[in-house]
């Protein structure tokens, strides 16, 4: 059986050596925390390197997709809920007869025009999300603008069984305006994001035929 030879005390590193090892590995791995991992995956970019990099982009998208599906999780979970409540007040009264449909969804009225402004402030790195309902093919004009800096955006809807539908989205931007017409009966609405180093005001502004005015986040 071949033998290695052991190595001599003096080929072994010193303590010094090793403990100096172990720093500079936690400073790169530090480094790489900063200035790759936070940025690309959780848009936070605390020296700047990741945004001229291009990454902190990615990461901002990331965890607005994040949110975005955590909403519409919860959509889907309270519709689910709708369903068991109506099938169990259907085993409830013994089943007599054909079973009722459940209730439709309530639609806003789409022959009422309405006008609202709406504002709301956000901190640095906070968001918000504002929605109206509206039936399929309402036209909703909207203008927005932002105070004290500038936020990214994403105009979307969503209703059951739909978790997310996009309009449009948008980084540093200081506001918009347009029509939106909705695709299908439910909610629609806009997502801002305050990626500006101090708070910023937000005034929304909207005409057309939807019902309620409600912030969701």
């Amino acid at each position: 059986m071949f033998n290695a030879q052991r190595p001599r005390l003096e080929d072994l590193p010193t303590t010094r050596q090793l403990i100096r090892a172990t720093l500079i590995a936690a400073v790169a791995a530090g480094g790489l925390l900063a200035t790759v991992i936070l940025p690309s995956e959780y848009g936070v970019d605390p020296t700047g390197v990741g945004r001229a990099l291009g990454l902190a982009q990615m990461g901002e998208i990331k965890t607005q997709l994040t949110e975005e599906a955590a909403l519409g999780a919860a959509m889907d979970a309270a519709a689910s809920a709708e369903q068991v409540r109506v099938a169990v007040a259907q085993a409830a009264s013994g089943g007599n007869g054909p079973a009722a449909a459940p209730a439709p969804p309530a639609t806003p009225n789409a022959t009422v025009v309405r006008s609202d402004t709406t504002r709301l402030t956000l901190a640095p790195g906070e968001g918000a999300e504002i929605k109206v309902t509206a039936a399929k093919d309402a036209r909703i004009a909207f203008n927005w603008s932002v105070e004290g800096g500038h936020v990214n955006y994403d105009t979307h809807a969503d209703a059951p069984g739909i978790s997310y539908h996009g309009y449009g989205k948008g980084r540093e931007s200081t506001g918009e305006q347009g029509q939106l017409v909705a695709a299908f009966d439910g909610s629609h609405g806009w997502f801002w994001r305050n990626r500006s180093e101090a708070p910023v005001t937000i005034t929304l502004r909207t005409e057309g035929e939807y019902g309620e005015v409600k912030r969701v986040v």
